[in-house]
């Protein structure tokens, strides 16, 4: 089975393909025996004008590239059908063995592009690092290893690992000690790794260097060649750039040999007549939101989009338990069963379809006039496909995507590609799902007496006029009490006392974000002494460690020989605590409180930040800068650190070790800087 190692998740993400992996290999395995005669017979009669299976789409597949079957089952899996452009013209020089430079626009395709011949190409026997992606960010890092995971999941033991800054040091280290065989990273945490000796890239066969144009303009290019001297001479390696600027160019021809140079434009672009809008998936879960959605959406017919089958079946069945009559179209039903769906769909006997990728391909029904996108894509390209199922023929449509804020990358690459601006909606509040189901109603009423006879209305009306002269209820009361039978004991509207649905855009989340990022970094100041600069320190340990604020105090007064009076705020989460130090903590002391032990654990401490996504980890002088690029870079960071090259002092504070004779020392030996180190003497 494989094991997929891509760390740090949320719940949204974790229904995607990489979470629904293990339960869809189930699923297909079993409607593979029961559908085999029928996908038999598919082959031989088709005559539909539907393009819902691969066999029948035209021009070069996947299966002339040379690819593993095991990837190829893969990739038919996630819908894909005909390879794009740059996937065309990249996989079989890739599977060749031949380096190459792909200079194409971000959501051409890219991913599959190098990650499947990557992946054809590792050997399941070897334990070791054999391919290395490198991407400038860990959004990046985590949707490219998610898709890589993908395609390698009919391939057993074959592993997948993001590692990227922010992350925890220890669940990467320990995937990588189980034996992984390709490594998604960004370049500060792969350098980091490297240097600590937890990742090995001598046995590198294959190198990607993915957005390298972006990694340029964020200052990773010194990092990258650092990296790339660490790997074998003898390697292959493939280069992608949206852009090729000289210092891109010269990466390229020290490191690339003869490389295959492959140009592909951007032609993506979505159609005017479709109303595109977003919703960020916040405080209600996306089924919760699915259903207020079709409570008030005045669609005709309506197309749900899930990126696997597993998914698809699933929610088909949370729909129906809500009442909502729907069907379920993906690749493992036989394509007259397929055909019969949509023919219900085209004739009105059913107004809700939940599909996967494959049917985005050649799905032509008018009827059509929402596309919801529950599962973000993996690349634009695709969500020009689900889209362009509506808004057909000159008529307008509707579609909507949910993103969590994690995809807020994806959300933003999709309007870059496409050409298009994605509009944030707001989700139905109480007072407007009530409204509608007043409104329906009382249609239900109204149509329930139209085109009735008075014969059949004569036995209904004697037995009203009887109540009523009885003088029992008013004719308000009765005809309330009929409605009230007719719309059984389901209640009619939504119980005003449930809380609302949260209302958020990409800007609220961005600054709250922001706001929390800022009040977790920024230090107390200390009562007794508020002119003391401060800086806040992440220890090791946390809530389910046991932990308690004076084992802190503890560890860092008695270890460190630090007055408890300078010890600060101390914040105590799950799986760490922030503590507040006065500035300019002494190598030798911060060396001591790394290797301090507290609930069985060392705390291994170090400066903290919380980066973009809220996400705590390690802190880089040097490379959370603004940084140059090339020599004048690599002259400043090496003055910073006094000459001393990578492994300078974290504290270029201090000087030389001639200087620190003339130093007050402290117990054992200990050179005391700055006041608030003296207590401790």
């Amino acid at each position: 089975m494989l094991e997929n190692t891509t760390e740090n998740l949320s719940p949204d993400q974790n229904n995607s393909a990489v979470a629904g992996d293990d339960l869809a290999e189930a699923l297909m395995e079993k409607k593979n025996s029961e559908y085999e005669e029928a996908l038999l017979s598919d082959d031989q009669d088709d005559d539909t004008d539907e393009v819902l299976d691969s066999e029948e789409e035209t021009g070069p597949g996947f299966e002339n590239l040379g690819l593993r079957e095991e990837v190829l089952q893969a990739v038919r899996d996630l819908g894909y059908i005909k390879p794009s452009p740059i996937q065309e013209a990249a996989i079989k020089p890739l599977m060749d063995g031949l380096d190459i430079i792909g200079q194409a626009q971000t959501g051409t395709g890219k991913t599959a592009a190098f990650a499947l011949p990557l992946i054809s190409k590792l050997d399941p026997e070897s334990t070791a690092v054999q391919a290395l992606v490198l991407l400038p960010t860990r959004e990046l890092a985590i949707q490219v290893a998610d898709a890589c995971t993908s395609f390698a999941k009919y391939l057993k033991n074959i592993s997948v690992l993001a590692i990227y800054g922010g992350s925890s040091y220890e669940r990467q280290i320990r995937a990588l000690k189980n034996g992984v065989q390709l490594v998604v990273g960004t370049p500060g945490r792969v350098m980091d790794l490297v240097e600590r000796g937890k990742l090995d890239l001598s046995a590198i066969r294959m190198l990607v260097l993915d957005e390298a144009d972006e990694m340029l303009k964020m200052g990773f290019i010194d990092d990258v060649e650092w990296i790339l001297e660490k790997c074998p001479a003898a390697k292959q390696t493939a280069l992608f750039s949206a852009t090729m600027p000289d210092v891109i160019k010269k990466v390229a021809k020290k490191n690339l040999i003869s490389p295959e140079e492959i140009r592909i434009a951007a032609k993506t672009a979505t159609a005017t007549t479709v109303r595109q809008r977003y919703w960020l998936v916040s405080g209600l879960k996306k089924i919760d939101a699915l259903i207020r959605l079709l409570e008030v959406e005045p669609y005709d017919a309506l197309l749900i989009f899930t990126r696997t089958k597993t998914d698809a079946e699933e929610l088909e069945q949370k729909l129906s338990a809500s009442g909502i009559s729907c069907d379920a179209l993906h690749g493992d039903i036989p394509q007259k069963i397929r055909e019969k769906v949509v023919d219900r769909l085209r004739k009105g006997q059913l107004d809700v379809l939940v599909a996967t990728d494959v049917v985005a391909r050649g799905l032509d029904v008018d009827r059509i006039t929402h596309v919801i996108n529950y599962d973000i894509p993996f690349d634009p390209e695709s969500y020009v496909h689900r889209i362009g199922r509506t808004g057909r023929a000159g008529k307008t449509g509707d579609a909507i995507l949910f993103v969590s804020p994690r995809e807020r990358r994806m959300l933003r690459l999709i309007e870059n590609v496409t050409r298009s601006v994605i509009e944030p909606m707001k989700m139905p509040t109480n007072e407007d799902i009530n409204r509608h189901r007043a409104d329906r109603f009382r249609d239900r009423i109204i149509s329930a007496m139209e085109g009735v006879s008075d014969d059949e209305m004569a036995p209904y009306r004697d037995i009203v006029k009887d109540i009523l002269e009885s003088g029992e209820e008013d004719a308000v009361t009765l005809a309330a009490s009929l409605a009230r039978m007719v719309n059984g004991k389901k209640p009619l509207f939504v119980d005003a006392s449930e809380p609302e649905p949260e209302q958020k855009t990409l800007e609220d989340f961005s600054r709250e974000r922001k706001s929390k990022r800022d009040r977790s970094q920024k230090p107390m100041p200390l009562k007794d002494f508020p002119d003391l600069k401060m800086i806040r320190y992440r220890v090791a340990v946390g809530r389910k460690d046991g932990v308690k604020p004076g084992q802190i105090v503890g560890a860092v007064a008695n270890e460190g020989s630090i007055d408890s009076r300078y010890i600060g705020a101390i914040s105590i989460f799950d799986t760490y605590s922030t503590v507040d130090l006065p500035e300019g903590m002494p190598q030798e002391t911060m060396g001591i409180l790394k290797k301090a032990v507290v609930c069985g654990r060392n705390l291994e401490i170090r400066e903290y930040y919380m980066d973009d996504n809220g996400e705590n980890g390690f802190k880089s002088r040097y490379r959370r800068q603004d940084r140059g690029n090339g020599k004048e870079f690599s002259r400043r960071r090496s003055e910073d650190r006094g000459g001393r090259g990578r492994h300078g002092n974290d504290f270029p504070e201090e000087r030389s070790r001639h200087d620190r004779k003339e130093e007050p020392r402290g117990k054992k030996g200990r050179v005391l800087r700055g006041v608030p180190f003296k207590f401790g003497a």
